[in-house]
């Protein structure tokens, strides 16, 4: 995938996942709900899309239900967002080593980590010596790393105005913090850095459309090249799409998109009140307009 766009679906997480499954099938619940659930976004999206990011725990089992010319790629996280509560650290499969992935056919390794570039330098020096063994991990076993930073402040509430005045800032100095060399990092998984419910046009603006279309220039500046991609962090799927047409229109170099909930979330709830062939059907129809929407976003296309 080395300088080819990135169209991603996210399709990774975990226990958060699997909990709105069974709630949604309620007497109808299966053990296998979520797998077949991932199994079908996979084989429905994964042909227009050039990567599929799979989970650590079902991965494996997804693995050859790739479809021709779709990249693997798998988390390297116990359960995606799990951490510990005391210092936001990432907790690691315990079943499954960085060495083996390649023997998987897995060339493309996904970590999150949650990171505050205020917060406490000891800590902060933890997670980097982490992401630092993950890099020549990946390094050594001939593995792409896809590192992925997500920002929030010691003591700044996340979802809030102030949050969202800081959150540029926030970004740009992860991104600048991850594009050091000594991470052997390929490509940075990177938040979008406005908060569109607070920019001119959305919302209660705090930032005018050129200071938003700057934070963007500022962030991807901020990787002395490395690789970009902007991930949809869980927001509805208008507002992902719009936040793509920004990128764009600001002249930022980035290499494309990671997206999962706001493709697939209405599928759950589908899935549960109409069962597997409905769900299908609507990844097949709506999933794959909107993916084919966010490609157009990337390329300054408004396909809505």
């Amino acid at each position: 995938m080395t300088g080819a766009p990135i169209h991603g679906v996210a399709v990774d997480a975990g226990s958060g996942l699997a909990s709105a499954i069974r709630t949604a099938r309620g007497e109808r619940a299966k053990d296998d709900d979520l797998f077949r659930f991932k199994r079908a976004v996979l084989t429905m999206l994964g042909p227009h899309a050039t990567t599929v990011l799979v989970d650590a725990a079902l991965g494996p089992r997804l693995l050859g239900s790739f479809p021709k010319d779709c990249a693997p790629m798998m988390a390297y996280e116990a359960d995606v967002y799990r951490i510990s509560n005391a210092d936001r650290i990432t907790v690691l499969p315990e079943d499954l080593a960085v060495a083996d992935y390649p023997g998987l056919g897995v060339r493309l390794l996904k970590f999150f980590l949650w990171f505050a570039p205020d917060d406490d330098p000891a800590l902060t020096a933890r997670k980097c010596a982490l992401v630092q063994s993950l890099g020549a991990q990946c390094a050594a076993a001939g593995v792409s790393f896809l590192m992925e930073p997500l920002v929030y402040h010691p003591t700044v509430a996340q979802g809030t105005a102030a949050f969202a005045a800081i959150k540029p800032d926030l970004v740009r100095r992860a991104v600048e913090t991850f594009s050091q060399p000594r991470f052997q990092i390929a490509i940075l998984k990177i938040e979008v850095p406005v908060d569109l419910g607070h920019v001119a046009g959305w919302g209660h603006p705090q930032r005018s459309r050129q200071e938003a279309l700057a934070a963007f220039r500022a962030v991807t500046s901020a990787a002395r090249g490395l690789r970009i991609v902007f991930l949809s962090a869980g927001v509805p799927f208008e507002q992902f799409e719009a936040s793509l047409l920004l990128a764009h229109d600001s002249g930022a170099r980035f290499d494309g998109f990671m997206c999962g909930r706001a493709l697939w979330s209405e599928a759950v709830a589908i899935f549960g009140a109409q069962g597997e062939a409905a769900m299908t059907e609507w990844l097949m129809t709506e999933g794959r307009a909107r993916l084919a929407r966010l490609v157009a976003a990337v390329e300054g296309r408004n396909a809505a």
